[in-house]
């Protein structure tokens, strides 16, 4: 072991031979290969879920049903859902906690090397099976992607095997796959961080990554086993949700919402940690407030255990809960609140480079603070009921899920990218997705909330005329972030292509990741370093490779 004085003593002084691409279609147990591959899977469901949305807003571009069967459509919407969040935001993420986290907390590894990989190769296995549940008959059409029973134990085709029967297998395996993740990440952070890294010398991101997957640990086995009873109900005649057979459709609410309202935290809090990285590189300035950062994702691991049923008002709540988890849902707001607050006072009077990182994560806190004041709007539950089943909920989760956690994605690629390949991006190209990445997200999901206030259902292929005017107006923005992701796909594999050479640390960035090669090792660290500093040491005026943050 080593302590380390001078960050360069960790740098070879030879260049490292480019890692062959043909691993990142192996069984790899390296989990900076898993978390590229991990990156790669989830960005082609993406694409794919993406694609469907631009079929779903081409039908909703005028009121009649004129480009889609309703039956497809419905099955559209479904497949939209499930994907994006089962095969693109939650792999996505766990890409990045695989790749940096051994990184930043001075590890050769995760605690468990092939249990990694077994969670990753379950993965595409998932996302094959949604698409193939679109395609076989009595597929989760007519249920939508919350399984809500009894729609969704019917089994109009009589076939044991049907299209219900795989997707809800497919969300199985994909729980499975999240938990032995969780296990791995939650395990790794406790058991592996460098000698001399107490717990408030951990970076802000490892802290985020730990919140979340303790979420995973104990919000996910409800669903998991939920699911695995509602396959008992539709397969086996049991009677856990049917209420034809005496079962009780609402405890699979329960169930499902449990966990699927934390798991908005789950995907919402390792983007925190990416705003937490970024914004001290790009201001120059240490995270202001770094430990009160730390402990609120804490509290919101906790508080976001204790909010589900606000997406239940209206399924006959009795009075006393619904007053109870308004006010539990408006107080997660204060955790997360701290952190908006931190990122303010760390960009204010720093110096500010606009490089593409910044700006997405810049146009991400934008749209979280305006996700976040519509949602407090849905805590309350007079508002909430008014709006169920509107577009303005669909408008406040996209907000949430593409303004603040797809953006926040976009900001960790470009900043780690030239960590992950040792390229760098076309700032020019990075900027263009930017900008028709935030002007489409306004488009599109901007117009849902007034449709919502009008009254405008969700789910529907078709709608009264005097909705006109906004859905086209969102249908502009869906096609034109379609649009939006060209310019990224030209500048992330032309630049890791044939893009200039990054060197170890181009941003000039503190923590134990920059100050390996690019890309790092096979087993990251020479010699297990020993942290003496704290994070975020920026000074105005001192070198930024003095007080480094390892």
């Amino acid at each position: 072991m080593t302590t380390i004085t001078n960050p360069q003593e960790l740098i070879p002084e030879t260049p490292k031979t480019p890692p062959d691409w043909r691993q990142y279609f192996s069984f790899s147990t390296d989990h900076k290969v898993i978390g590229i591959q991990y990156i790669f899977t989830a960005f082609f469901f993406f694409l794919v879920a993406g694609i469907f949305a631009m079929i779903m807003r081409g039908e909703l571009i005028t009121p009649e049903p004129d480009l889609l069967d309703r039956t497809v459509y419905n099955g559209l919407y479904t497949m939209h859902g499930t994907i994006m969040i089962f095969g693109w935001t939650f792999p996505v993420l766990s890409g990045f906690a695989n790749y940096l986290v051994p990184l930043m907390i001075g590890a050769r590894d995760m605690a468990f090397p092939r249990l990694n990989a077994a969670a990753f190769w379950m993965i595409p296995v998932v996302g094959i099976l949604f698409i193939l549940s679109f395609l076989v008959p009595g597929g989760p059409s007519q249920a939508g992607w919350w399984a809500y029973p009894p729609q969704s134990v019917q089994n109009p085709t009589g076939n044991l095997v049907n299209g219900q029967f795989i997707w809800l297998l497919a969300v199985a395996i994909s729980g499975v796959s999240s938990i032995m993740g969780a296990l791995n990440i939650v395990t790794t952070i406790i058991r592996m961080r460098a000698p001399g890294m107490g717990w408030f010398k951990t970076p802000a991101f490892v802290w985020t990554v730990m919140a979340a997957q303790i979420i995973q640990l104990y919000g996910l086995p409800a669903l998991t086993a939920g699911v695995v009873m509602l396959l008992c109900d539709l397969t086996f005649g049991t009677a856990f949700f049917d209420p034809a057979q005496g079962g009780n459709p609402v405890l699979f609410e329960h169930f499902f919402w449990f966990y699927s309202h934390p798991a908005v935290y789950v995907m919402v809090l390792p983007v925190f940690g990416i705003f937490s990285e970024i914004f001290p590189v790009y201001a120059r300035k240490p995270l202001f407030g770094y430990k009160v950062v730390a402990i609120s994702s804490i509290i919101i691991t906790v508080l976001g255990g204790l909010v589900w049923v606000h997406h239940m008002f209206a399924s006959g709540t009795p009075g006393w809960m619904r007053v109870l988890f308004m006010a539990s849902t408006m107080l997660i707001a204060v955790p997360t609140g701290i952190k908006v607050f931190a990122w303010v006072g760390t960009i204010w009077g720093g110096k500010l480079r606009l490089d593409t990182s910044m700006l997405f994560g810049l146009g991400g806190l934008i749209n979280f603070v305006f996700a976040g004041i519509t949602g407090i709007m849905l805590s309350s539950v007079p508002i909430d009921i008014h709006v169920n089943n509107t577009y303005f909920i669909v408008g406040h989760f996209h907000y949430v899920l593409y303004g603040t956690i797809v953006f926040g994605i976009y900001a960790g690629i470009y900043h780690w990218f030239p960590k992950m390949t040792g390229r760098m991006y076309y700032e020019g190209l990075g900027k263009l997705h930017f900008y028709l990445t935030f002007i489409g997200t306004a488009l599109n999901f901007v117009p849902m909330h007034p449709l919502g206030l009008m009254g405008m259902p969700r789910r529907v292929a078709s709608y009264d005329p005097e909705f006109a005017f906004w859905n086209v107006i969102a249908s502009l923005g869906a096609f034109l972030l379609g649009v939006s992701t060209v310019p990224f796909l030209l500048n992330m594999v032309s630049s890791w292509i044939s893009g200039k050479k990054a060197g170890d640390n181009p941003w000039r960035a503190i923590g134990l990741e920059w100050l390996v090669s690019s890309p790092p090792d096979h087993e990251n660290f020479e010699e297990i370093p020993v942290v003496i500093a704290e994070p975020y040491g920026y000074g105005k005026d001192e070198p930024l490779t003095e007080n480094m943050g390892g």
